[in-house]
């Protein structure tokens, strides 16, 4: 006996739907695990996150909050009932699916909507900024139910990390700063004016020894480490490297060792201790 005839279109719409799925995993391998775009309206604009978690009912206990590097603006959107979004290479979006198990949600942190033209660093360390971050994380924290938040950032998106911190240390409990900016450039003053008595949360460097950028070198992690009082976690190796020196698919964005900074990082959330040290 055939299916009944109102039956066929599901059939077909739930085929369509993960054939979609499929394409979207291959073209982005973080895409084959469930995720949504979470949007908050604020006065007259929006700010917007890319959520991604494992299937099933999950046992949600920690957020991940991810804030990439330049310029910090995803653009995430809608098109044609398609999912869009910019700084897939990031090495913080490209490796979002490896953040998750059972009890972690993860979440990339778009810059607002009207500061999709430009993300300068002054317009991160104002009020405003920090409560559009709080907004959407309490949103995130309200809609799957997780307390215990972790602000990570990458180049530029440190600033981001840092500031949303410090202006929200009830949310964020932890601050992981990775290839960080320390010196200033045309896009703002980078961390180098940052008072670290003002952040509340704990907070972890990590760094590659031989980040080629000359705005994130090692030895100003080394030095900025030393004058937060925080640990840092050297990553040796990996490669082979493309690009220029400060893009993502450097030593400045982790190449080939990806999964090896995580996985420090990751044991800090969890233990409060790093290793001093990471490499193949």
């Amino acid at each position: 006996m055939g299916a009944p005839g109102w039956f066929i279109p599901l059939i077909a719409a739930a085929l369509l739907a993960a054939g979609a799925a499929q394409a979207q995993g291959r073209q982005d391998p973080n895409l084959a695990h469930p995720h949504e775009v979470l949007t908050v309206k604020r006065d007259g604009y929006t700010i917007a996150g890319l959520v991604t978690r494992l299937p099933g009912r999950n046992e949600l206990k920690y957020g991940v909050a991810l804030f990439p590097g330049h310029p910090g603006i995803l653009k995430l959107r809608q098109e044609g009932g398609e999912l869009k979004f910019d700084l897939r290479g990031n090495f913080l979006v490209r490796t979002r699916r490896h953040w998750l198990d059972p009890e972690t949600l993860v979440m990339v942190v778009d810059a607002p909507s009207d500061h999709w033209p430009t993300f300068y660093h002054e317009f991160r360390e104002t009020p405003r900024y920090g409560a559009d971050v709080a907004a959407l994380v309490a949103e995130a924290s309200r809609k799957y139910g997780v307390a215990d938040w972790t602000f990570i950032g990458t180049s530029e998106g440190s600033l981001s990390a840092f500031h949303a911190a410090r202006m929200n240390p009830e949310l964020a409990r932890r601050v992981i700063l990775t290839s960080s900016v320390f010196v200033a450039g045309k896009n703002g003053p980078g961390l180098s004016r940052v008072k670290f008595d003002a952040l509340r949360s704990e907070l972890l460097w990590v760094h590659h020894a031989e980040d080629p950028c000359r705005f994130t070198s090692y030895r100003d992690a080394q030095a900025f480490a030393k004058r937060s009082g925080r640990p840092l976690v050297t990553v040796r190796g990996g490669g082979p490297a493309r690009g220029g020196a400060c893009e993502a698919f450097t030593a400045h964005g982790f190449v080939g060792v990806e999964t090896l900074a995580l996985k420090a990082m990751q044991a800090w959330i969890r233990t409060g201790r790093a290793p001093e040290e990471v490499a193949p």
